[in-house]
C-alpha cells in the first residue's frame, strides 16, 4: 500500500470546500435580505426536507463506496473496486428517483409537521435534485475510493456556482413579480421567492452531475487499463452483485441512520423550539422571527467551519480503511492522530473568531435586517462555542466509519441528541433564555458526542493523543488570536467611525495572528506543511522569515 497522507487530499477538498462556502454565502445573505427572515422560514424547513431526504441517499452509500474501492484498491483489485461503483450508480438512481417522488408529493404534509405551511412550494421546487445529487455522490465515492479528491472537489465548486446563479436569479424574479401581483398571487411574495432560491439546488445538482460525469470519461482509458492489467494476473475472487449490495448496506445503513439524526433533530426543533417560546409567552410572530435568526442567520455561520473539518474526514476514511484491512496499525494511528489534531487547529480558531466578533459578522453580512442581527449575536456566541465539538465528531466518525465501526458514532450522537432535548425544552421555556436555550442545547450535544467518540476511537484503534499537541497548543494559538481580534476591531471601529471595514480588516487580521502562533507555537511543523499542495514553496517562503 502507499504510504500516502490524508493531508493533501483534504486541503484540496478545504479548498474547494471553502470555495462553496464562500459561494453559500454570497447565496444566503443577498437571499436573506431580499426575502427577509420571513421568506427565510419558509426557505429553511424545505432544504431541512431536501438535506434529510439527501442524507438518506447520499450519506451512507458514497462513504460505503469510498472504503470498499479503497480496500480492493489497496490489494491490485481494480475490476471489483469498478464493479462496486457501477453496481451503487444504479442503487441511487433508484434511491433518488423515490426521494424526488416522495417529497414532491408529500410537500404539503412535510410542511404542516414543520409547523409552516409557506414552505411547501419551496419543497416542490427542490424535489428534482432528489434524482441528481445521488448519482453524482456515486462518481464522488469512486473517485474518493482511489484517493482522489480532486474530481470531487471541482464538482462541488461547480455545483455551488449554478445553484447560487440560478437561485438567486430564480428568487429576485418570483418575489417581485409576487409582488406586483399583489392579491391576484395565489403565493405570498416569501413564498415564491423562499421557492426560486430552492430552484437553485436542482440546477446545482444537473452542474456537478455533468462534471463528474465528464471526469469519469476522461479517465476511463486508465480504469480500462489498470482492469486489463490486473486480468493478466492471478484473477481475484469476483463477488456476486447481491454479495456486493449486502455489504454496501451494511457500511451505509449505520452511517445514513447516524447522519439523519441532525436534520431530523433541526426538524423537530422547529416545532419544539416556537411552541415553547410561544408557551412562555413570545407571540407566533417573534417566536418565528427568533427561530429564524437561529437557523437563517446563525446556522449558516456555524456550518461555515465545517467544511474544512468534514475535508479531513472524508479523506481519512479510504486512509484508515485500507489501513486497517492491511492491519497496518502504527500507520493508522499515524493518520487518526494527524487527523484529530488537524480537526482542532482548524476549528478552534473558528469558535472563537465567531466568538469574540459575533455581533459585527452578523451585522457586516446582514446590513439591511440590522435588528435581527444584533438580535441573533449571543446566539451566535453560545453556538460558536459548539464548533470545536462538531470538528471532533466529524473527524473522528470518519475514523470508526473506516475502520468498520460505524454504529458507534450513531450511538453516541443519539445520547447527545437525548441531552439536547432536555436542555432545549427545560431552557427554551425560560423567558430570559428563550432561544439560547435550543443554541446551548446543540452544543451540549456535540459536546457530548465528541467526548464519546474519542472514548470509541481510543479504544478501537489503540490510538493514543498528545494532549499537549492536540488541544494546548492550538488553544494558545486561538487565545492570542481572540485576544488581538477583539482589540483590533475596537480600535479600528472607532478610527474609521464605526465602518464596517473595521470587521474585515479584524478578521484578515485574525487569520494573520493565527497563522504566526500555529508556527511560532510549533502547533503545525513544515514537515507538516511540505505534505500539502504546493506545501515545499510555502515552505520556502517561511525559512525565509524564519532564517
Amino acid at each position: 500500500m502507499a504510504k500516502k497522507s490524508f493531508v493533501q487530499g483534504a486541503a484540496v477538498l478545504a479548498v474547494a470546500g471553502l470555495l462553496v462556502k464562500v459561494l453559500g454565502a454570497i447565496f444566503r445573505i443577498p437571499l436573506g435580505n431580499m426575502i427577509g427572515t420571513e421568506g427565510l422560514a419558509n426557505y429553511n424547513p424545505a432544504y431541512y426536507v431536501y438535506n434529510l431526504f439527501l442524507i438518506l441517499a447520499t450519506a451512507g452509500i458514497p462513504v460505503a463506496i469510498s472504503r470498499m474501492v479503497s480496500e480492493r484498491v489497496s490489494f491490485g483489485q481494480f475490476a471489483e473496486a469498478h464493479r462496486v461503483f457501477k453496481i451503487s450508480r444504479a442503487l441511487m438512481l433508484v434511491i433518488g428517483g423515490a426521494s424526488f417522488l416522495i417529497v414532491f408529493f408529500g410537500a404539503e404534509f412535510f410542511a404542516e409537521v414543520s409547523n409552516v405551511s409557506g414552505a411547501s412550494l419551496a419543497m416542490r421546487a427542490i424535489s428534482p435534485a432528489l434524482i441528481f445529487v445521488p448519482i453524482m455522490a456515486s462518481y464522488r465515492g469512486y473517485f474518493q475510493g482511489m484517493q482522489d479528491m480532486k474530481p470531487t472537489a471541482v464538482s462541488q465548486v461547480v455545483e455551488q456556482v449554478f445553484r447560487v446563479a440560478v437561485g438567486l436569479s430564480l428568487a429576485y424574479f418570483f418575489f417581485h413579480s409576487a409582488q406586483q401581483m399583489g392579491a391576484a398571487s395565489k403565493f405570498s411574495p416569501e413564498e415564491t421567492g423562499a421557492a426560486g432560491a430552492t430552484l437553485g439546488a436542482a440546477a446545482g445538482a444537473v452542474g456537478g452531475l455533468l462534471v463528474m460525469i465528464i471526469v469519469y470519461v476522461l479517465n476511463k482509458n486508465k480504469i480500462r487499463s489498470r482492469i486489463a492489467r490486473e486480468r493478466k494476473g492471478p484473477r481475484s475472487a469476483r463477488e456476486s452483485s447481491n454479495a456486493i449490495l449486502k455489504k454496501i448496506a451494511i457500511i451505509a445503513v449505520p452511517i445514513t441512520v447516524g447522519a439523519a439524526i441532525m436534520p431530523i433533530v433541526n426538524l423537530i426543533d422547529v416545532a419544539v423550539v416556537t411552541r415553547r417560546l410561544v408557551s412562555s409567552g413570545w407571540d407566533l410572530t417573534m417566536a418565528k422571527d427568533m427561530y429564524g435568526q437561529l437557523s437563517g442567520f446563525v446556522g449558516s455561520l456555524i456550518n461555515f467551519p465545517q467544511v474544512l473539518t468534514q475535508a479531513v474526514a472524508m479523506s481519512l476514511v479510504p486512509l484508515v480503511a485500507a489501513a486497517y484491512k492491511q492491519k497496518d496499525m502504527a500507520y493508522l494511528r499515524e493518520n487518526v492522530q494527524t487527523g484529530l489534531r488537524m480537526a482542532v487547529i482548524l476549528g478552534l480558531p473558528c469558535a472563537v473568531g465567531l466568538f469574540v466578533l459575533a455581533e459585527p459578522i452578523l451585522l457586516l453580512l446582514y446590513p439591511t435586517q440590522q435588528a435581527s442581527a444584533t438580535s441573533a449575536a449571543p446566539c451566535l456566541m453560545v453556538m460558536s462555542i459548539g464548533v470545536v465539538f462538531l470538528s471532533t465528531v466529524q473527524t473522528l466518525t470518519g475514523v470508526l466509519q473506516g475502520v468498520g465501526k460505524q454504529m458507534i458514532p450513531v450511538r453516541n450522537l443519539v445520547v447527545g441528541v437525548i441531552a439536547k432535548f432536555i436542555i432545549t425544552w427545560v431552557l427554551t421555556g425560560i423567558p430570559a433564555v428563550n432561544i439560547l436555550g435550543a443554541a446551548s442545547g446543540t452544543v451540549a450535544a456535540y459536546l457530548i458526542a465528541s467526548i464519546l467518540n474519542i472514548r470509541a476511537v481510543r479504544k478501537y484503534t489503540g490510538t493514543r493523543f498528545d494532549f499537549m499537541a492536540t488541544a494546548v497548543k492550538p488553544f494558545i494559538s486561538s487565545a492570542v488570536m481572540g485576544i488581538c481580534t477583539w482589540g483590533s476591531y475596537h480600535l479600528l471601529y472607532v478610527l474609521l467611525d464605526g465602518s464596517r471595514l473595521a470587521t474585515v480588516i479584524a478578521i484578515l487580521f485574525a487569520v494573520i495572528v493565527y497563522a504566526v502562533m500555529v508556527f511560532a507555537t510549533k502547533t503545525i511543523t513544515k514537515e507538516e506543511v511540505a505534505r500539502m499542495p504546493k506545501g515545499d514553496k510555502i515552505v520556502r517562503i517561511l525559512n525565509k522569515f524564519t532564517r
